[in-house]
């Protein structure tokens, strides 16, 4: 079966946007990028790297899951008791995240900088992300090869390939069996200097649990 299609990330970011008042160049300053590109991201001609699409949902006060989410941006947390929809990937609207989500039901976004994530699964009124992690070949977390920073801590765990993980001054390679777990607020960034594919579990909190 097919990859569920991308959904309209760019659509959420603008709406995300215009709801807090922020016009393309003042969102574009916070980023660090051009305004240019956050227009193009808007309007699905670019699809953002995994860094700038953090930088964007941090600038905007949304976690990632936001994103990956059929309801309104608006919704609050306290609502999120209603079942995720997987209308925004998957090619048939009827279906549900449950307890079970099977390869051809998982959502997928792929990114320009090669990297490819298929969501496993998530529980309502969280901000984790279980996601299956693709680096390919040449594939890097950020494609200026500049270190990202983000709310939240993330884990992770490599199955196949190798990825080099940048942490602050020190550079790791994690192979096959390897973990990892950190606060996302330290730079980093992830890369795949192999000939094959880094593939890898990885969950991303979004925020610190108190």
């Amino acid at each position: 079966m097919s990859p569920a299609p991308v959904p309209a990330v760019g659509a959420r970011i603008r709406q995300a946007r215009l709801e807090r008042g922020l016009g393309l160049r003042a969102l574009a300053r916070e980023v660090g990028v051009s305004a240019s590109l956050v227009s193009q991201i808007e309007t699905g001609k670019s699809q953002p790297s995994v860094s700038t699409l953090y930088a964007i949902t941090t600038a905007l006060g949304i976690s990632v899951e936001t994103l990956f989410d059929g309801r309104e941006t608006a919704v609050a947390a306290s609502e999120a008791i209603v079942v995720h929809a997987l209308a925004a990937f998957a090619a048939d609207p009827g279906r549900r995240i449950g307890p079970l989500v099977t390869p051809g039901e998982r959502e997928v976004l792929e990114l320009d900088s090669g990297v490819v994530w298929e969501r496993l699964g998530h529980v309502p009124g969280t901000d984790v992300d279980f996601l299956l992690v693709t680096y390919r070949p040449g594939g890097s977390s950020s494609t200026s090869g500049g270190l990202m920073r983000h709310p939240g801590t993330e884990y992770g765990y490599l199955t196949s390939g190798e990825l080099v993980l940048t942490l602050g001054f020190d550079e790791q390679v994690l192979r096959p069996g390897d973990a990892v777990c950190f606060e996302s607020a330290t730079p980093h960034r992830y890369r795949n200097d192999g000939d094959e594919p880094a593939v890898g579990v990885w969950f991303v909190a979004s925020r610190s649990v108190q």
